[in-house]
């Protein structure tokens, strides 16, 4: 739908398609309008020892129970239940039509709801209103019954709308109705959830001032508490309150049983996502993991390396620990095993070991099955790998070893991917030196018995014959255009294989945010997807500016990403380029801010997009946006030089 949309003007489209076409891609376009509003963006800047208030408290408690924490349900998943709905059903096809209207949430809203993107809305303005009622009474337990009363009380059902009328206007509704009238058994669950968030989420964010004193506590050598890591908004709202010295989990039990659940899916929606747009099975595909992630999510990235290869993993039934994999068998999978090639993170390497052990334990075990070559790409491979080594001069005990690496990273005591110094200092000139960065950077082969041997060879021929880059990101914590390691991992892996290949391999971004609904998008999908609900966002834009000269280095930092990330693997289109210049460099009132808060920002930001233009990565700017960035670049190296400051470009 979005690439027809590139290429044809709407009306143009539309006249080419038949009136059930057209319903359809209304129905889409509705869907994804629906999934940018409710996309979760940051409002700021988390200040160290600061706890959220007023809006930003309802709006993180809002994102805390969206989904289930352990034997808490998720706020909107009960909200639908109680109107008869499923939000599974509703999250599938947002954009369609609801097969009925459902007369007691219209009468809540105070309008029509036709669509599931409406009832979606709809329920998110509930959640948020639950939690404005109880704020006025500070969180407090007892409020709770009040506050459902209020929501679900008869005069909004009578048609006055609830969800956008101030809690000072919801005296009349104390009286429960409809669906509150039926008793409060159908309440339970969401009483539990608003128990929970006061008993325990309330309390646990504003104990944020604990990260100042634990940080003084530690620097004076006293004892800083101990709390589990995790991702908050994933389920994991126990981990709260922050300012403790986390740890990490069990490494014997990663992959963890949940974490297979999700690689599973996440397996099958890459290769259901390429059989799709091919017709076939990739045999061969390269996946970025990193420690961090698997600190999050209990190894979810190495589950779908074992179930990409076709084995699982094996636990001891009492205490859920791994004791390795067993080959799951051809009849049972009913697909081909696809190879996998994986390249860690520094971290990862240095953390999880024991999972550099499974994963070459998982590849040597498929390499030695008896099947058809047709059925197991990594046999396959490695057959054919294993020839062209001996050709080469090699031994067979060393052609069989070196065809055998799957797992790479940096040398040992080493981290990154290499590709960033090249970026900011300007020193690339085409793929090719991406690809030599990359390589020399991550070409060290790790397994059960290779502790990062130079293997920069076989790191290069196993990229040459990728069809599939992938990278997951677990959380909506942060996003793709917050870290330049997105770009330098994922988007260097994309351009080494462009450079081996000379063409680009398919660019799969996994989104497991919600562990129970793990999809998988193309890497302009999820670059579109950030850049229409975060980067170019006026409310993003507006809580950035809170910040003076930490708010104008953020947007430095997104402008740069977002040339990296194009560098390597080409997700930028001009019209993308011509909203930044608009939106960063050529907006009055940001311009206003950046000479006062941040004129260095400026200047940078002006010198990336002119970058951009240079280099034929925005290849038709409109030359009256190319005239004012350089006006803006001149007028910003004029003030950073009457300050006596040196531009960053000079």
């Amino acid at each position: 739908m979005q690439g027809a949309i590139a290429g044809d003007s709407l009306p143009e489209l539309l006249s080419k398609m038949a009136g059930a076409d057209v319903a359809h891609l209304i129905e889409d376009l509705d869907g994804y309008l629906c999934e940018l509003g409710a996309a979760q963006i940051r409002d700021g800047l988390h200040i160290l020892g600061q706890a959220p208030e007023n809006e930003q408290l309802v709006d993180m408690l809002v994102s805390l129970t969206r989904l289930p924490n352990q034997d808490i349900p998720g706020l909107p998943i009960e909200i639908a239940r109680l109107f008869g709905l499923s939000m599974d059903s509703l999250l599938e096809h947002q954009g369609r039509r609801l097969d009925q209207a459902n007369g007691d949430l219209e009468r809540l809203a105070g309008r029509p709801l036709p669509t599931h993107a409406d009832v979606l809305e709809t329920i998110e303005l509930l959640s948020k209103q639950l939690f404005k009622e109880l704020q006025a009474h500070d969180y407090s337990e007892s409020a709770i019954d009040q506050a459902i009363a209020r929501i679900y009380g008869s005069h909004a059902l009578r048609g006055n709308p609830v969800v956008d009328a101030p809690a000072s206007r919801t005296a009349e509704r104390l009286s429960l109705h409809s669906h509150a009238e039926r008793g409060n058994d159908d309440f339970t669950a969401v009483k539990r959830i608003l128990n929970y968030a006061c008993r325990e989420l309330a309390p646990n964010l504003a104990r944020a001032t604990d990260e100042i004193d634990n940080l003084l506590r530690g620097l004076s050598g006293g004892y800083v508490p101990a709390g589990p890591s995790g991702s908050p908004t994933r389920g994991m709202a126990s981990i709260l309150p922050t300012g403790r010295n986390f740890y990490s989990v069990d490494p014997r039990s990663v992959p963890s049983q949940s974490a297979w659940r999700v690689g599973r899916q996440l397996a099958h929606e890459v290769l259901s996502r390429y059989v799709r747009e091919t017709g076939d099975y990739p045999e061969s595909v390269a996946i970025s993991i990193w420690g961090t992630s698997a600190m999050r999510t209990h190894g979810d990235d190495v589950a779908q390396i074992l179930a990409l290869l076709g084995v699982r993993p094996v636990w001891q039934a009492e205490n859920r620990r791994l004791t390795g994999v067993e080959v799951i068998p051809l009849d049972e999978l009913k697909r081909p095993r696809i190879d996998v090639t994986t390249r860690i993170s520094g971290f990862f390497r240095d953390a999880f070991p024991q999972l550099i052990d499974l994963i070459d334990d998982a590849v040597n075990a498929v390499i030695s099955l008896d099947e058809p070559l047709s059925q197991n790409f990594v046999r396959k491979h490695y057959l054919a790998e294993l020839g062209e080594w001996i050709g080469q001069g090699l031994t067979e005990d060393e052609a069989s070893q070196r065809a055998a690496f799957r797992i790479f990273g940096a040398k040992p005591g080493s981290y990154g991917a290499g590709i960033l110094p090249l970026i900011q200092e300007k020193n690339w000139q085409a793929d090719a030196d991406f690809a030599e960065a990359y390589v020399n950077w991550g070409g060290y082969a790790y397994g059960r018995n290779q502790q990062g041997n130079d293997q920069r060879d076989a790191f290069r021929t196993r990229l040459s014959g990728v069809q599939v880059a992938l990278h997951n990101q677990d959380n909506r914590e942060h996003d793709i255009f917050d870290s330049d390691d997105y770009l330098q991992f994922h988007g260097g892996m994309i351009a080494t294989i462009r450079a081996l290949t000379g063409s680009q391999p398919r660019k799969y971004f996994g989104d497991s945010h919600d562990p129970s609904r793990a999809q998988v998008r193309d890497l302009k999908e999820e670059t579109l997807r950030v850049f229409r609900s975060r980067v170019v966002n006026p409310k993003w834009l507006d809580s950035i500016r809170r910040h003076g000269y930490k708010g104008g280095l953020e947007l430095t930092a997104t402008v740069d990403y977002l040339f990296g990330y194009d560098a390597t693997a080409q997700v930028m289109d001009d019209w993308m380029y011509e909203q930044v210049a608009e939106t960063y460099a050529m907006a009055p009132e940001m311009q206003r801010f950046l000479e006062q808060a941040n004129p260095w920002a400026q200047n940078a930001i002006a010198e990336r997009l002119l970058e951009a233009a240079g280099r034929g990565m925005w290849a038709e700017p409109k030359q009256q946006t190319l005239d004012a960035l350089q006006a803006l670049y001149l007028h910003s190296e004029t003030l950073l030089e009457a300050r006596g400051e040196t531009p960053r470009g000079a």
